[in-house]
């Protein structure tokens, strides 16, 4: 008799619940309210990618594995994509913490020569291994909450000598450690105190000098060789760059290549979703005071909108951006935990997920979406991870719970039994065949 079985290197099996956050992405709408539940599943590996997902008594009788997990009644869901984070910098800001909850605002810390400044003082002194030691820190706590692709923005250098530094770093990060990692350039995030009063120069600076540099690091990079891309970003904001500022540097880096993001409507409308839209930024993030007519162009286009709650919950705000709007209107909606060391020291998604559900209305299916297939859509790799689908990368999670609900259900508490990147287990699971 002709055994038709298929052998492959890993089978995951008895999941209460796979959710596949499935679906021709970015999900909108209606699409972002449904998670794709299989009950009773089971998810197939074979050389780091998802062969298969589907009911557990299908797949025990295809395939043949040469690792067989039991996940006893958990839930499987796909890595978690932490789609806008600026993972890599020296020094930490808690002194002006203390300051933040004695009422000091965001924009006076940084008139005074403090907030993003502080962190670009204590970067241009930070070696290259120590930033890469404190960023491979920062992954491993990410990667045992869930977090399996990671984007990494610079920004705190604001030279070109350091932008470039921050930039190494990362690159090593991506060599070593488990998580994919997609680079982001931050030049323009804020004006360095060498170019006090003169911000058009610095932009200048931006544009001539370290765009085509930070170009030719990536051409030479491992991002490049593996077709991951890299992303021009810019802070649009009141007492940071003005529209006309953020679209010379947008423009100048799309003719070199690097597709836009930017920061917008975080403090103050500036116009920067309708920039973003005309430029088919990849995403706009933030988005906490944008008015509902850029809401209405946003949910028309092809960017992404991405929210950022742990930002306004760390800084003690009741405002958040108006997310139920934006779905409302069809924008594709992302989460991320923005983590910095000033306005978002958070590092678990799950926290993330559960702000947006409790301060700005998402259900629980919306926010795991958010953060997984519409996420990596907001850093270009929709295509290849971000759902559990044959063909995609076999990056998965292990939640120890019955109901993928609980995920957001739960404060304070870790639910990621094991993970699963590239068809390997990264984290000690309970019952392995």
């Amino acid at each position: 008799m002709l055994d038709m079985t298929e052998h492959i290197d890993l089978l995951l099996t008895n999941a209460a619940q796979v959710v596949t956050c499935a679906g021709p992405g970015p999900k909108r709408g209606a699409a972002l309210a449904d998670a794709g539940v299989i009950a009773d599943g089971a998810v197939a590996i074979d050389d780091g990618v998802i062969m298969a997902v589907g009911p557990t008594a299908e797949l025990t009788g295809r395939y043949m594995a040469r690792r067989r997990v039991d996940v006893a009644g958990k839930v499987l869901c796909p890595g978690f994509v932490d789609c806008h984070t600026h993972l890599v910098f020296g020094g930490d800001r808690v002194a002006e913490f203390e300051r933040k909850l004695a009422g000091a605002t965001y924009q006076e810390l940084l008139a005074a020569g403090g907030g993003i400044l502080a962190t670009m003082r204590a970067t241009r002194a930070a070696s290259l291994s120590e930033l890469v030691d404190t960023g491979r820190q920062r992954l491993t706590t990410m990667l045992h909450l869930g977090a399996t692709t990671v984007e990494i923005k610079s920004g705190y250098g604001l030279d070109t000598t350091t932008e470039l530094k921050l930039l190494a770093a990362i690159e090593i990060l991506a060599a070593s450690t488990p998580l994919d990692i997609v680079p982001t350039f931050l030049g323009a995030h804020a004006t360095p105190p060498e170019f006090t009063d003169q911000p058009d120069a610095y932009i200048d600076l931006v544009c001539t000098e370290m765009l085509p540099a930070v170009r030719a690091w990536w051409e030479s990079s491992r991002f490049a060789a593996s077709s991951i891309p890299l992303f021009n970003d810019v802070f649009c904001e009141a007492g940071v760059f003005d529209l006309a500022q953020t679209a010379r540097v947008l423009m100048a880096g799309e003719r070199l290549g690097l597709r836009p993001k930017l920061h917008a409507d975080e403090f103050v409308t500036l116009g920067g979703v309708p920039l973003a839209v005309a430029l088919h930024a990849i995403s706009a993030d933030h988005l906490d005071v944008t008015p509902s007519a850029d809401m209405t162009a946003l949910a028309a286009s092809d960017t992404m909108a991405v929210l950022l709650p742990g930002v306004n919950f760390h800084l003690g705000s009741s405002r958040f951006a108006d997310a139920r709007a934006l779905i409302d209107a069809g924008a594709a909606v992302a989460l991320a935990t923005d983590f910095n060391p000033g306005s978002a020291p958070i590092l678990s998604l799950p926290l993330v997920m559960a702000l947006a559900c409790r301060y700005q209305r998402l259900t629980p299916a919306e926010a795991l979406n958010a953060v997984t297939l519409n996420a990596a859509h907001a850093i270009g790799l929709g295509d290849r991870l971000g759902s559990l689908e044959a063909g995609k990368q076999a990056d998965v999670l292990i939640v120890a719970a019955p109901d993928y609900r609980h995920l957001v259900y739960w404060l304070g508490v870790n639910l990621v039994e094991g993970v699963v990147k590239r068809g390997e287990l990264q984290k000690t699971i309970s019952k392995t065949q």
